[in-house]
């Protein structure tokens, strides 16, 4: 069988067994690719080559929008794959690839991966020192970015080819790609174990690592996603995420393109919650992708009447609240499904369509993931109900797992410890395989003597309406070793007043067992990741520096307010 045919034989068996999870994961196998593979040639152009379906559909804040093919896409990408080779781009070369929601984003992707390179996505966010690292780390060859960025890369060390969206001086223009003659792409030769990708984790609790993608892992692996979100071809899919990072690549290449479904996208500087509602109704999206944050901000601009194509509705990219999923389906009659993976792999836990949703339980196992909840005590897999980190069984080689981070044996030796791929997140599993997320290793905490998942409480304070974003961290009490204490980001309208404190802790108490109960909440911008991600990591390390200083600080107690009791 082809690899094309093999490819589609087994997506195909995943969308025939869409809703029924058990029969899938029964069933399915990942297609048997040879010693040659690459995604754009082999699967891409394949369904592409005369195919004038839209593939792409990016949409501007001023009302404009731009529209691509699957046939153009397919051209486009071969002449920019030509004119990158004539520019010096050649196979494994690492390419930082630094371009916002546009047309050439897709574009330099697919001709990348036409060429056997190896993609750097990265956020325009990104810092002088930050981008400077990800050149040296990446050992980056060539840089694709946009005219106006260009100058950001001149306290950028390296000897690396420089290729701008528009002319910079200095700079060679993409956009002369498109004087060149067509000639299809030729498979670049590139095997199932050659490195394709390499992103850059957030960061959350040390320097972020590099993790090193192949030809396979992402682009066979996010057949795990395409389940997830349940896609179908020619669906209109809108997924709410940011160049650079592996959640774009996710939901906004990968995952769509598979499904040959049409990718949706919105540009905008600041985010407007009702511009978002009414681009769903407009542009008849039939699954859409968005963060929790991203949810809560639509409930508060009301959701108004479901838009009529909507089909499926998801949360990704942190644990979704289960007052989020109520309020949805209480409006819409549709119900937000979480799911749950991480740069080093594809979607690996989900709430598939069709199945029972439980309040609080991100899913069970995808097909074709070898889930497993590892008791951190014995080191062995738990054999029933309860409580472990999620891990990927290596005995049976996941498909959709990272090789590893590049450059660095020590943290690649501590992911893959013990036959297992180690998540390090925490979560409990029911007799019915339904895992419920608990939080990260480093994350949960002791409080007299009691676990804490920051993440059960934080569920609870953002359903007050004064509280658009909490983090929870242990704070060191000379009774209890630790208590709950709460960092607070107010919703706009709210000020960071003593009755304000009182009313939120007051809300904790009356809604959170007696041992999870937040003693100490404190107002303050919460310290981010340049995905978006909370650092709690600076949180506790601030509650140490004022534990050993004596204390201090505008932090507000619940023994500052008798009427909270003990």
């Amino acid at each position: 069988m082809h690899v094309t045919d093999a490819y589609r034989a087994a997506r195909d068996l995943l969308m025939a067994l869409r809703e029924d999870l058990p029969r899938a994961v029964a069933e399915f196998r990942w297609p048997e690719l040879g010693d040659r593979f690459n995604w754009a040639v082999d699967w891409f152009d394949a369904i592409a080559r005369g195919n004038d379906r839209p593939a792409l559909i990016v949409a501007e804040e001023d009302g404009s929008t731009t529209s691509r093919t699957f046939a153009e896409m397919s051209r486009d990408s071969d002449r920019l794959a030509a004119w990158l080779a004539a520019h010096g781009v050649g196979r494994r070369d690492p390419v930082l690839l630094m371009l916002g929601n546009q047309v050439e984003l897709w574009e330099s992707t697919l001709a990348l991966m036409k060429l056997g390179a190896v993609i750097v996505p990265t956020t325009g966010a990104i810092a002088a020192a930050d981008l400077a690292d990800r050149i040296t780390r990446g050992r980056v060859r060539h840089v694709i970015c946009n005219a106006a960025d260009t100058a950001r890369f001149e306290r950028a060390p390296g000897d690396y080819g420089r290729v701008s969206v528009g002319g910079a001086p200095g700079w060679a223009d993409l956009r002369g790609a498109r004087e060149l003659e067509h000639v299809p792409a030729a498979h670049p030769g590139t095997a199932p174990d050659d490195p394709l990708l390499l992103y850059f984790t957030s960061g959350t609790t040390s320097r972020p690592k590099l993790v090193e993608h192949t030809q396979v892992s992402y682009p066979v692996g996010h057949l795990t996603t395409l389940y997830f979100l349940g896609l179908r071809p020619g669906d209109v899919h809108l997924n709410i995420s940011s160049p650079g990072w592996a959640k774009h690549s996710w939901s906004c290449f990968f995952a769509p393109w598979i499904a040959e479904a049409t990718v949706f996208v919105h540009n905008y500087r600041r985010f407007d919650a009702a511009a978002l509602l009414d681009l769903l109704r407009e542009r008849r999206v039939s699954t859409f992708c968005a963060p929790p944050t991203v949810w809560r901000m639509l409930i508060n601009a009301d959701l108004g009447e479901r838009p009529a194509a909507l089909r499926e509705v998801a949360g990704a990219g942190e644990p979704l609240n289960p007052e989020v999923i109520t309020r949805v389906r209480r409006a819409w009659g549709l119900t937000i499904r979480d799911g749950f993976g991480q740069t080093e792999t594809t979607a690996q836990i989900g709430n598939t369509p069709g199945s029972p949703v439980r309040p609080g339980s991100m899913g069970r196992p995808l097909p074709g993931v070898p889930v497993v909840l590892v008791d951190p005590v014995g080191g062995r897999p738990l054999d029933g109900p309860g409580e472990g980190e999620i891990c990927l069984d290596l005995s049976q080689a996941p498909l959709p797992l990272m090789r590893g981070y590049r450059d660095d044996p020590l943290h690649t030796t501590a992911a893959l410890a013990g036959g297992y791929y180690h998540t390090g997140d925490v979560a409990g599993i029911d007799a019915d395989g339904y895992i419920t997320y608990v939080g990260r290793t480093d994350d949960v905490f002791k409080a007299s003597d009691y676990k804490i998942s920051p993440f059960e409480l934080e569920s609870v304070l953002i359903e007050h309406p004064a509280v658009a974003e909490a983090a929870v961290v242990p704070a060191p009490d000379p009774v209890r070793l630790a208590v709950p204490k709460a960092y607070i980001a107010l919703a706009p309208g709210h000020e960071p007043t003593r009755e304000t404190a009182h009313s939120i802790l007051r809300h904790a108490r009356r809604n959170l067992a007696p041992y999870q109960r937040v003693r100490r909440i404190e107002f303050a911008e919460l310290p981010k990741t340049l995905s978006g991600k909370i650092r709690r990591v600076e949180l506790r390390a601030r509650e140490d520096d004022r534990a050993a200083e004596g204390g201090g600080g505008a932090e507000w107690r619940d023994d500052q307010f008798p009427d909270l009791g003990n």
